[in-house]
């Protein structure tokens, strides 16, 4: 579904991602781990569209789309979760849901698909009419996600969805990546806890100074005690 191929990338003289490969199937959950500056965000934030200067290519769904503006992607079905989260400050839950669905075909049942989104997100469910500014910063951050995913989009981009949420939220927010992946929603992830994430992925990719230095599978990374010690401690 995704492959991207000779990448490079670059903030300002700042040489950020370099000639990477990488490759997420139809229906993978596929994990970035890395440091933090190893190029984690550049990489999902290059594939939104949102990375002004970079080379090589990107193909999503057999179309090149590195030259293609953020809002092309978002509708050929790309959706990205900021690790900011970005809640639109004066908007209950329900509004800042609306956005996600300003560009999509499902505008037009917009009563019907936000009120499908809010029953497998019960705490948003209970809050719709809520400022959404005054939620915790976990359930804005599963506010983030239902915003992504309400468009229903064919491949979503989580960077560090778990950040700074506690430990009862992060396993509930697990459980809904992993549904998101059985009901046929394609995901790369990145997340700062790397062996919850590995539980639930098929393959992973390891960053390591703007080069993926490993990629294999989840289990068998979650297996190697030095690429753990080396790499997942982050």
């Amino acid at each position: 579904m995704l492959k991207i191929r000779n990448f490079n990338a670059w903030y300002g003289p700042s040489h950020i991602l370099q000639g990477i490969d990488l490759e997420v199937k139809k229906g993978e959950l596929v994990c970035l781990v890395g440091r933090n500056g190893a190029g984690k965000t550049t990489t999902v934030k290059s594939v939104a569209g949102l990375i002004p200067k970079a080379t090589g290519s990107i193909v999503f769904e057999g179309e090149e789309i590195l030259g293609l503006p953020a809002h092309a992607r978002f509708e050929r079905g790309l959706a990205y979760v900021p690790e900011e989260r970005r809640i639109v400050p004066g908007l209950t839950v329900r509004e800042n849901i609306r956005l996600g669905l300003l560009a999509s075909p499902l505008r037009k049942q917009e009563g019907q698909v936000i009120e499908e989104i809010a029953e497998t997100f019960p705490r948003i469910k209970e809050r719709l009419d809520q400022q959404a500014i005054t939620m915790s910063g976990g359930e804005q951050q599963m506010l983030a996600i239902a915003r992504a995913v309400v468009s229903k989009p064919k491949m979503v981009l989580l960077d560090e969805p778990s950040e700074g949420i506690m430990p009862l939220l992060v396993e509930e927010m697990f459980r809904y990546f992993k549904h998101l992946k059985e009901s046929g929603v394609t995901i790369l992830l990145i997340e700062q806890n790397v062996e919850l994430a590995l539980r639930i992925a098929d393959r992973a990719y390891i960053l390591d100074q703007g080069e993926v230095v490993y990629h294999g599978s989840a289990e068998s990374m979650l297996a190697d005690q030095e690429i753990q010690e080396k790499y997942c401690a982050v």
